[in-house]
């Protein structure tokens, strides 16, 4: 990322920029900002309004030539929607598409300021976060693989909070807040938008073990074949056995609080590429199939953001990371495993396979007798047919664990909907054979993948998030262009906020 923020005092209409960006709701002239503008520029705003030129509609933008009437040519009007609607998600909106007009005009210096958005429900410090994150998400490009693009590409290279005298400081928090974690997002879309043969699971070994060296208060561990072999780690090694790539079982500490706080332990499919082995997927689609180690990329864009932002928490990711491939040596359906913590594992598909990874993953996190297990997965094409491409699928054994994250998602509009984790759905996953089977069948998807998930975390409180329908999206959205999503990243650091600020 190479956008710079800063924060200064003074008069937001006196700054020389080349844009500033403005909020405005459906009802009109809501800030001293936007009816100042339009007094200066004789009515020009209510007369947009009247010809419906421009409404305020949420996602709505419109940039407004000056005339030279202000030390910058463009006023670029952003849509929040209705006033009494305006929140969170409503600014992250309207700084997007307000940045990507400016940028699609070929500016390099934008301005604006808290004031001059709607903040009628929320704090000063809270409007710089949000302009912040919408501005920066929207502006990723992944164009690693664009050698053309890269030389010839328009850019943003800053944006200025101009704020009146006793605000820059809490804008200055809320912006450094915001644009920490669109560095995480940032890091977390690279990493899935890599091909697989660029992103093995030894690079991905590398990618943590610099992540790292860079953070503060952080350690990283590696466990090779013969390390998981001695852990009896056959559920994972058994997906990784038709693969040439060795498979990496990456362990990422960050230690904030005291060395006997119990931590938070995050485990992430880490599935680098996904040819559904000898269960074959469809060849149609199936060079998306690099997005399955979303899950492990949102474990390091976490860490990577705890540790920046200092939290007072120990927080540990798990990143079980191998191919799923077929050839000679692979694991066959019909085959049976033997988990790390003992119990076997019929194999109906090869195509279930995050779940075997992640039962190895989830038991290994329970050594460190955790606060709490939270795993999020590209897990089940039936989350998908579910819950479209909209929802993070939710299913845990805790219930205030479940409604903190429920609280996270909405707070940044990277949303859970639960589902059951009824043991009835337990009948389709028994095997005559072994101890359990890695699928259950079509029917019911989304809950059996849980229910095998649930059989590997003991006791301790624990929530699966399926983020298969959400992991990628396939078309531009305000802040969230085609491609790797980044979703999840956001909603486990805000929960992870949350939770350091209950424990002080």
């Amino acid at each position: 990322m190479d956008t710079r923020i800063a924060v200064k005092e003074g008069n937001l209409l006196e700054e020389a920029v080349e844009a500033i960006l403005v909020g405005l709701p459906e009802e009109g002239l809501s800030t001293p900002v936007s009816r100042e503008i339009n007094e200066r520029l004789q009515g020009l705003i209510d007369d947009l309004y009247a010809r419906k030129a421009f409404t305020g509609k949420k996602e709505q933008v419109e940039a407004v030539y000056t005339a030279m009437k202000y030390p910058f040519p463009y006023i670029i009007l952003c849509g929040l929607g209705k006033g009494e609607r305006i929140g969170h998600e409503e600014i992250r909106c309207a700084a997007a598409k307000g940045i990507l007009k400016a940028r699609d005009l070929g500016l390099k210096k934008v301005a604006s300021s808290s004031g001059a958005f709607n903040t009628r429900n929320l704090s000063i410090e809270e409007v710089g976060r949000d302009i912040t994150e919408g501005a920066l998400l929207a502006l990723y490009r992944f164009s690693r693989y664009k050698v053309k693009e890269q030389n010839n590409t328009r850019h943003i290279e800053d944006i200025i909070f101009v704020e009146a005298k006793g605000y820059t400081g809490s804008v200055e928090r809320g912006a450094r807040l915001g644009k920490t974690i669109a560095e995480s997002v940032y890091l977390v879309r690279d990493l899935v938008n890599h091909p697989a043969n660029d992103l093995t699971p030894s690079i991905l070994a590398d990618k943590a073990r610099e992540i790292t060296r860079s953070g503060k208060k952080m350690y990283c561990k590696v466990l090779a074949k013969k390390d998981m072999e001695k852990l009896g780690m056959g559920a994972f090694l058994g997906v990784a056995k038709g693969s040439h790539e060795p498979p990496r079982f990456i362990i990422v500490e960050y230690r904030g609080a005291r060395k006997g706080d119990k931590p938070v332990v995050i485990v992430g499919k880490s599935i680098t590429f996904d040819s559904g082995g000898i269960s074959l997927k469809p060849s149609e689609g199936m060079g998306k199939m690099k997005y399955d180690m979303s899950g492990g990329a949102i474990t390091l864009g976490i860490l990577k953001a705890v540790s920046s932002l200092n939290l007072p928490l120990n927080v540990i990711g798990i990143l079980p990371a191998t191919e799923n491939m077929p050839g000679g040596g692979a694991t066959r359906p019909g085959d049976i495993l033997r988990s790390m913590s003992g119990r076997t594992i019929e194999i109906i598909s090869t195509d279930a396979e995050g779940r075997l990874t992640l039962a190895d993953g989830l038991f290994y996190a329970t050594t460190y007798k955790p606060k709490y297990i939270v795993d999020i997965a590209t897990l089940t094409g039936a989350c998908v047919v579910a819950l479209g491409s909209h929802a993070i699928g939710m299913l845990g054994n805790n219930e205030p664990l479940k409604e903190k994250i429920k609280d996270a998602g909405n707070r940044v509009w990277e949303r859970v909907w639960e589902m059951p984790l009824w043991d009835e759905y337990y009948d389709q996953i028994k095997s005559s054979v072994a101890d359990i089977k890695n699928s259950g069948g079509r029917e019911g998807g989304v809950m059996t993948g849980a229910i095998f998930l649930s059989k590997f975390v003991e006791d301790y409180p624990w929530v699966h998030l399926d983020i298969a329908g959400v992991a990628w999206v396939d078309k531009d959205r305000p802040y969230i262009p085609a491609g790797a999503s980044g979703i999840g990243t956001r909603l486990l650091i805000q929960f992870l906020l949350d939770t350091a600020s209950k424990n002080n």
